[in-house]
């Protein structure tokens, strides 16, 4: 069972992240943030990873320890229910079009964090979110998930467009990555034998 349940209580924010690895992609996701709750249904319905994610966070300061705290906690649920690594393919790419948007994201669930982040935005903000917190998000994510995670938003005008690109690609290459192989379901898919 690739299941993990992860509580962050901080004085700014207190969050409780549920992950299923090998759900159907639904998904309760609350976090005060309209667009970030967006985005985060866009990953588990197009990873298939079951979220539940709860967050209280001080909103009335800013929107950037919601959106990082959630990223922090999701991510170590994806890392607890990966647990040692054995059988998954390891690796995962997309290419995700979306209108006039064409993003590239490629990962590698190595357990070494890592993010390449090559993505503009043309406004600030996004409904009342600062798109600069974007990469917080996949930046927390990338640490506590143990990715070594790049994304290249190629071409694009449209600010929306742009960011669901970046999460749908992160939730199709994660979906690739972390699938199990059946001609190596009990092995760690590394020479040194462990991620």
């Amino acid at each position: 069972m690739r299941q993990a349940t992860i509580e962050r209580k901080t004085q700014e924010t207190r969050i409780v992240a549920t992950v299923d690895l090998d759900g159907a992609g639904t998904y309760q996701v609350t976090t005060g943030i309209g667009f970030l709750d967006h985005m985060l249904e866009q990953l588990s319905r197009h990873s298939l990873i079951d979220i539940t994610l709860k967050a209280e966070g001080d909103l009335h300061i800013d929107g950037h320890h919601t959106t990082e705290d959630s990223g922090i906690v999701l991510g170590q649920a994806v890392s607890a229910a990966l647990g040692e690594r054995k059988g998954i393919w390891r690796y995962g790419q997309a290419l995700i079009p979306m209108d006039e948007t064409l993003t590239r994201v490629a990962l590698d669930a190595s357990n070494r964090p890592y993010l390449v982040w090559k993505v503009d935005f043309s406004r600030d903000k996004l409904g009342t979110m600062d798109t600069e917190l974007f990469k917080e998000w996949f930046q927390a994510f990338a640490q506590h998930a143990g990715l070594t995670l790049h994304v290249e938003n190629l071409y694009g005008t449209n600010n929306h467009h742009i960011v669901e690109s970046c999460f749908k690609g992160l939730a199709r290459a994660l979906r690739e990555a972390i699938q199990i192989d059946p001609r190596k379901a009990d092995a760690v898919p590394s020479t040194k034998g462990s991620l």
